[in-house]
């Protein structure tokens, strides 16, 4: 490992790759040695924008000279400009503000069950959330009740019940799941933890259907999927599907900050009253003023229409290692879950290999690992880094 690399005082919860990253810029990194890597992870697209976008970084400074935290007791004169353009990019109505991603769902479950109490009529303590096999939305105690990754889930119980999971991709299971105590379906459009796995088309606009008929908020985890990865702004674009709530989080705080959002119209997110949810430092004008860059910037489809180009260039190239040591590819924009032959070993051991022909890549599930570079990388450096995989791939 290189220099620096010693965590002695640092909780065990991840077990991260041997490299000691002290510097980034655009799509490329540095260790403390000086060794260069191309990052084809972005932070789990939090990275959306790269390492220090200028635009990004030049907002902070000019808040940071200004104002950092008032928490909420008070109101900012940040947050109204970048709840607004947020509202106006989701097309909706109000956004709840938080921090983290996991506190995005969490915030979507309450306001969730709060619909069901106070809007559906859902008796108190009944409300049911239909969520999809597969997922990951976080970590928090609540969220990894209903995971059924073993990792995530095994040995923090007892779990908060209320939930129904049900076949991923599948809209007739979601249907039987169903009842009048049903007050949201909570799904990724794409789920990427599980190696981006991509639903079968007509999914979205069906579950989309199956809420309107049936009277539930249909919520969607954009918090990877959404802000530019898949080539629109948000997943649930590619079917032309508007879901009741959106989650977001990662790429919405510029790879600065964790800064997260609930977005919907207001007779959904109305439900919440004073008092009743809330961050310290949820909607802080630091955070405010760089989600007002990163949503500014995806005003302008410039990052949308990258991903579309260089997700193809991506894509053609990924397809051809197919039978030389992969054996599927799943490709959403500038995303793609890559399957691994087992003879060439698990994704770990690629993701360590490559890792010394100065490539950033991460496993997930075994035998997969997945590709999401910042979206400012050129394909010429794509063209390098496939070809790091495919040395690595033939040993």
């Amino acid at each position: 490992m290189s220099a620096g690399g010693g965590q002695e005082h640092v909780a065990r919860n991840y077990d991260p790759l041997p490299v000691v990253v002290a510097r980034g810029e655009g799509a490329w990194v540095t260790d403390v040695e000086g060794k260069r890597y191309l990052d084809l992870l972005a932070a789990y697209s939090a990275l959306n924008f790269g390492h220090r976008h200028p635009a990004i970084m030049a907002a902070a400074a000019e808040q940071l000279d200004r104002l950092t935290l008032t928490s909420r007791a008070y109101r900012n004169d940040r947050l109204d400009a970048f709840a607004a353009a947020l509202a106006e990019l989701c097309g909706k109505d109000l956004v709840l503000p938080m921090n983290t991603g996991a506190e995005a769902v969490e915030t979507g479950i309450k306001v969730a069950r709060a619909w069901a109490y106070r809007v559906k009529g859902v008796p108190a303590g009944a409300a049911e959330i239909v969520v999809a096999h597969g997922n990951f939305h976080g970590r928090t105690t609540t969220i990894v009740g209903f995971s059924d990754d073993p990792a995530a889930h095994d040995g923090f119980g007892p779990y908060a019940p209320g939930f129904v999971p049900v076949p991923f991709g599948d809209a007739a299971a979601v249907e039987a799941a169903i009842t009048p105590h049903t007050a949201a379906v909570l799904i990724e459009p794409i789920q990427g933890e599980a190696g981006v796995v991509i639903p079968p088309d007509g999914y979205l606009r069906a579950v989309r259907e199956l809420c309107d008929r049936r009277g539930v908020l249909f919520v969607a985890d954009e918090i990877q999927s959404g802000l530019g990865r898949v080539g629109t702004t948000f997943a649930c674009d590619r079917e032309g599907v508007v879901p009741d709530v959106y989650l977001l989080g990662k790429a919405l705080g510029g790879g600065i900050l964790p800064v997260s959002a609930v977005v919907a119209d207001s007779d959904v997110l109305g439900v919440i009253r004073p008092g009743e949810h809330g961050s310290t430092f949820g909607g802080n004008p630091l955070a405010a003023a760089i989600g007002l860059r990163v949503v500014e910037m995806l005003a302008t489809g410039e990052f949308q229409q990258r991903a579309v180009a260089l997700g193809a260039h991506l894509e053609a190239r990924l397809r051809a290692l197919v039978g030389h040591g992969v054996t599927d590819v799943r490709v959403a924009g500038l995303w793609a879950g890559v399957d691994l032959d087992p003879a060439v070993g698990t994704g770990r051991d690629v993701a360590e290999r490559i890792l010394g022909r100065g490539v950033l890549l991460k496993d997930t599930h075994g035998q997969t690992v997945r590709i999401a570079p910042p979206i400012v990388v050129r394909s010429t450096e794509l063209d390098w880094a496939i070809e790091q995989l495919r040395a690595v791939l033939a040993g």
